[in-house]
């Protein structure tokens, strides 16, 4: 078997006067697969195999190669990759498997590629499968460019992936190099929330917050934000939380066992909202009447018929539509860029007035 296109093309472009010890080379070329190779005391097609995210190396002989690339400047030939890329058509998406309001925006994400003649593919997040795992199954499918829905991944390795990969992270953000943002504005939505309840006449209002959840700490300052702005910081009240109806549940149970619960509650999304009514309802407390209940996302959930959640839309559509225009522009060879979009206050069944 030959060499992999990528090892081929950068040979072409190798000097003969290349150092064989590593390190930055003098001679004003620039570093070469085979000089990465050879400061790694490894094979070219192995560190094709690094550079291309592929399967047949280890993870520690990944990060190995991948910090002797980075010392000695090295830089993928970008003809090589469009030869990888050109006939692909395909952007990967990695989701949180249990968290509706990824299901809405995977299908949207669907539509969006259609429309630019590009196809998705999926890998989901499991609690049995990492997200690196769902990354990886991506990048074997020779995906154009990577959209990581609510990633959870640290800065260190979404730069590192953006390396592979034009990389593109959703409804949150992060200060990696060479990774693209496309969220909401998550300090403006709950804020929306606040005022919509302090207009109701709620004074003591909780939030459930999401722990170390992507946007959680965001969504906690607008909330002290929010509150303080309308002199309300006193009774101000925030409890740990999380993603999940059991973290809900969990909030709300901790909230009526006080002397004076709140009369309103925001969860940190949908899904910790559905565990907040639920354990109202066991506890036959109304809800609005005797307590009003804010969800964020405005996912699947937020509107059961029998529910009626009133919310913050993040409009997952236009989410969808940002991120695939973002994709699209970073295989492009653009730069990246943070584009944050504006959350909308979404009414129904669940706020009404403060109790008398």
């Amino acid at each position: 078997m030959g060499e992999p296109e990528e090892a081929r093309a950068e040979a072409e472009q190798r000097s003969p006067r290349t150092s064989a010890t590593g390190g930055k080379r003098g001679n004003g070329t620039r570093p070469t697969m085979a000089d990465v190779a050879r400061a790694a005391g490894t094979s070219t097609a192995l560190v094709s195999i690094v550079m291309r995210g592929v399967p047949g190396a280890s993870e520690a002989t990944r990060q190995r190669i991948m910090r002797i690339a980075d010392e000695l400047g090295y830089v993928p030939d970008q003809r090589a990759r469009k030869l990888r890329q050109s006939s692909s058509r395909v952007l990967g998406v990695s989701f949180e498997l249990q968290q509706p309001f990824h299901g809405d925006l995977v299908e949207h994400v669907y539509s969006a590629a259609a429309q630019r003649g590009y196809e998705a593919v999926i890998s989901a997040v499991a609690p049995s499968r990492s997200e690196m795992t769902s990354v990886n199954a991506l990048l074997r499918e020779r995906c154009e460019a990577a959209i990581l829905l609510g990633s959870g991944l640290e800065p260190e390795e979404l730069t590192s992936l953006a390396r592979r990969v034009p990389t593109v992270v959703v409804a949150r953000h992060t200060d990696a190099s060479g990774v693209a943002v496309v969220r909401g504005d998550d300090t403006a939505g709950i804020a929306l929330a606040v005022d919509h309840l302090v207009a109701l006449g709620h004074r003591r209002i909780a939030h459930i917050d999401g722990a170390g959840a992507p946007g959680s700490s965001d969504r906690r300052l607008g909330f002290l934000e929010a509150m303080g702005r309308h002199g309300l910081q006193d009774s101000a009240d925030v409890i740990a939380g999380g993603l999940t109806e059991t973290a809900g549940a969990e909030g709300m149970r901790y909230l009526l066992d006080r002397p004076s619960p709140p009369t309103a509650v925001i969860a940190f999304n949908d899904r910790c909202a559905t565990g907040v009514l639920d354990v109202l309802a066991r506890h036959g407390r109304d809800v609005p009447g005797d307590i009003s209940v804010v969800g964020y996302d405005d996912s699947r959930l937020a509107k059961i018929p029998h529910v009626q959640m009133t919310t913050v839309s993040q409009n997952p559509e236009q989410l969808a539509k940002t991120a695939v225009a973002a994709a699209l522009d970073l295989a492009a060879g653009r730069s990246p860029q943070e584009i944050v979009l504006t959350p909308r206050l979404v009414e129904r069944a669940t706020t009404g007035p403060a109790p008398s």
